[in-house]
């Protein structure tokens, strides 16, 4: 499952109310901002919006010179799941982007690990203690 997506895009707060009328009808709300000064220097500031049920999110981030790919957040059902997934990319030609952690920046209960793919496609396998595995 999906867990969340990042968009570059050259303009977020443009993006940001462009995206909030398209996805309203389906669901979609403001989530909230993340302030980069809360975190490390590889997490730009991002605009989130997220799904009705709230288990799926989409975070603008400001376009920076050159940039490509897609940032891609991948549901973990529990951190063993993302150590293995992180494990098996390296293992498959990945390149680290971020050992498994807590991210206590962004939240407790936040375990994550990062690879870029490759073709610079960035993949975080992510779980989040508060998402439950449907039954």
């Amino acid at each position: 499952m999906i867990d969340h997506v990042y968009l570059s895009v050259s303009d977020p707060e443009r993006a940001l109310t462009f995206y909030l009328a398209a996805l309203k009808p389906l669901g979609w709300e403001a989530f909230g901002k993340y302030d980069s000064e809360n975190g490390p220097d590889t997490v730009p500031d991002l605009w989130g919006l997220s799904s009705q049920a709230g288990r799926n999110s989409i975070w603008l981030r400001q376009r920076t010179a050159g940039e490509t790919g897609i940032y891609l957040g991948l549901v973990a059902d529990d951190p063993s799941l993302v150590d293995a997934a992180y494990a098996e990319a390296l293992r498959a030609g990945g390149r680290d982007d971020g050992i498994p952690a807590v991210r206590q920046y962004f939240s407790d209960g936040y375990y994550a690990a990062n690879v870029v793919d490759l073709d610079d496609n960035r993949l975080e396998f992510v779980h989040k203690s508060w998402n439950q595995k449907p039954a």
